[in-house]
């Protein structure tokens, strides 16, 4: 299939099921932390309806598509660009009827979506809050790393609107908003249910934490034993090895 490619962008090849993404270099790519969260939630139901928030490449649905058996699934992205973007790798890897791109803040979709209707969630936020960290950054990557149009409270808020009783959200953050991200979860009738950290190195802290949160759920956490992605010499180890092309 011809796809036609912008400046500054490329295709690049995700090692699963023959899919592929376009990405643009001077734009935010995706990381690690996309991969980790699609294999975090492939026990999502079969037929469900899925929504992304805050979609970016669609690297999310991308893969959801092909490690679970979901019915269709919505990605919401703000920044105009990056949605014609996500648009195109939908076209190139033929995912039209199961994927669909919204071009929007996901503080509008209750003009778009019914309460209480979609099945799962799975959202790879900003970690950054607003006047935080370094911000000598493009538009484009301030956008995707600062709470700059929706904060963490904006993302759990629609999500507890938007999810049918039982639903699940599925997020990935980092270690140190954890304490937010449980009084938020709870905060909006979402109950905290598995937790697993991610390090980098088994004796290092953990950099990423894996969250998946039910609606209206009684109190029970499963902690899961950590995820560690690399050995000491520095290569992958099994199981991300078996996540990625898994």
């Amino acid at each position: 299939m011809n796809i036609n490619l912008k400046e500054n962008e490329r295709i690049d090849d995700l090692q699963l099921s023959n899919l592929k993404i376009i990405q643009n270099k001077d734009g935010f790519c995706f990381g690690i932390d996309s991969i980790l969260l699609s294999d975090f939630a492939k026990d999502i139901s079969s037929h469900s309806t899925v929504l992304d928030l805050g979609t970016g490449t669609g690297i999310l649905g991308i893969l959801l598509c092909a490690k679970t058996n979901l019915s269709k699934i919505y990605g919401v992205e703000i920044q105009k660009d990056v949605c014609e973007m996500a648009q195109r790798s939908i076209k190139l890897n033929k995912l039209e009827d199961k994927f669909s791109i919204i071009h929007d803040n996901i503080l509008n979709l209750e003009s778009t979506f019914k309460n209480n209707q979609i099945d799962a969630i799975v959202c790879n936020p900003p970690y950054k809050k607003m006047n935080s960290g370094l911000q000598n950054e493009s538009e484009k990557k301030l956008i995707s790393r600062h709470e700059i149009t929706a904060t963490l409270e904006d993302f759990i808020s629609i999500s507890s609107k938007l999810l049918k009783s039982s639903g699940n959200l599925y997020m990935v953050h980092r270690p140190e908003r954890l304490s937010d991200l449980f009084y938020l979860l709870r905060k909006y009738n979402i109950e905290p249910k598995k937790l697993r950290l991610v390090h980098s190195y088994f004796n290092e802290k953990p950099k990423l934490v894996l969250v998946k949160a039910t609606k209206n759920a009684k109190a029970f956490l499963n902690i899961e034993k950590p995820l560690i992605i690399y050995n000491s010499d520095g290569s992958y180890t099994d199981e991300i090895l078996k996540i990625y092309n898994n």
